[in-house]
């Protein structure tokens, strides 16, 4: 099978690109690396079924030759990163999943949109089920985000009923695991390289909040099981089990063996309060559920940190403290990764090298 993947530079799309790699398909990987990165790619570049275009899937998707899958993973998923893009959030989630979705139709592929638990917002109903509605701020802060992927999943639906596109779409809940960005302000990685640096946790509220927590291997095969099904779901992807957040602290705290004190700053706004999936239709349609218990996935994650050290002590300022959910803390600086050529379609050659700072670009 030859899948396209949008966001295929990001962190779970390079999850995602070196799976299907595995098993032995071929991928195009797709991505500007607004928000991924070009090393978590650098491995993939010399292997002959792997083709990478630098481009921005808001504006156009062209893939030459057979196109049997399109995975549309392409959009800033951490909070700071889409406070930071709002109109490029919105922006990658309609055109973006539009050019995409075309591409699908163009090739008679199979389309599997990478949605978000988020688009149940403040959920008032626990556990959710794909059946729930959510309850969305539609113009709070997190509405770029929050409602770019009700759209997507409304125009992959529309694209399904007019065109007759086979949609799948996950709606994935907090993951986490090697290449998360360390300064990205997602929680798990926030804690992580707080505790190694020896910066205080940042707990925002009181801690009393919850979220079920899927490692990256896993969500990768629940992706993967969706490529090769033919329903459309919606699919809830995530851990069920249900953890606070300061449970999540002194995990962290444990596994690192670090002395790092907590703090409590202001909870952001429409921040939700629970957040745990039901899963039962992935178990019964895809065969699907996370195996990797929480123990061994921070330990895993938390090895990973401790070899990018580097990394860490340049992320530590940008998370630095409690952070208003309208002020986004700043990006910091990626490694520098050097341009390089590789196969591109009907043997042409694609350049890799990393945006300009600052371009308004959206992606990976």
């Amino acid at each position: 099978m030859r899948v396209a993947v949008t966001g295929g530079g990001g962190f779970l799309g390079s999850h995602l690109c070196e799976a299907l790699l595995r098993r032995g398909d071929s991928v195009v990987c797709l991505d500007n690396f607004s928000t991924g990165d070009p090393e978590n790619i650098a491995p993939l570049l010399a292997h002959p079924a792997f083709e990478f275009q630098h481009v921005d899937v808001s504006v156009s998707v062209q893939v030459a030759g057979r196109v049997d899958a399109v995975a549309h993973l392409a959009s800033p998923a951490s909070p700071p990163d889409y406070l930071r893009h709002p109109l490029e959030t919105l922006a990658v989630g309609s055109r973006g999943t539009e050019n995409a979705l075309r591409l699908a139709l163009r090739h008679s592929a199979r389309f599997v949109l990478a949605s978000t638990s988020e688009i149940y917002g403040d959920p008032l109903v626990h556990p959710q089920e794909e059946t729930y509605w959510g309850n969305v701020n539609s113009i709070g802060p997190r509405s770029v985000y929050d409602e770019a992927k009700r759209y997507a999943e409304a125009v992959s639906a529309a694209y399904h009923r007019t065109h007759g596109v086979d949609v799948g779409i996950a709606r994935i809940f907090n993951t986490y695991g090697p290449r998360m960005r360390p300064h990205d302000g997602r929680v798990v990685s926030s804690f992580i390289t707080q505790a190694l640096t020896g910066e205080p946790l940042t707990i925002y509220g009181d801690g009393g909040q919850t979220r079920s927590f899927c490692y990256v291997d896993d969500l990768v095969r629940g992706l993967v099981a969706l490529l090769d099904a033919s329903d459309m779901g919606p699919f809830n992807l995530g851990n069920p089990v249900e953890r606070t957040v300061s449970e999540l602290a002194s995990l962290v705290l444990e596994m690192t063996g670090s002395s790092s004190e907590v703090q409590h700053h202001p909870l952001p706004v429409d921040d939700p309060v629970r957040r745990r999936p039901v899963i039962t239709r992935a178990r019964e349609v895809l065969g699907w559920e996370p195996e990797i218990d929480i123990t061994e996935g921070l330990r895993r994650t938390v090895a990973y940190f401790g070899a990018h050290a580097d990394r860490l002590a340049a992320s530590a300022s940008a998370i630095r403290g409690g952070q208003d959910a309208t002020v986004p803390p700043a990006a910091a600086t990626p490694a520098p990764f050097k341009p390089q050529t590789i196969p591109g379609p009907a043997g042409a050659a694609t350049g890799v090298a990393s945006p300009a700072p600052g371009a308004p670009v959206a992606g990976g």
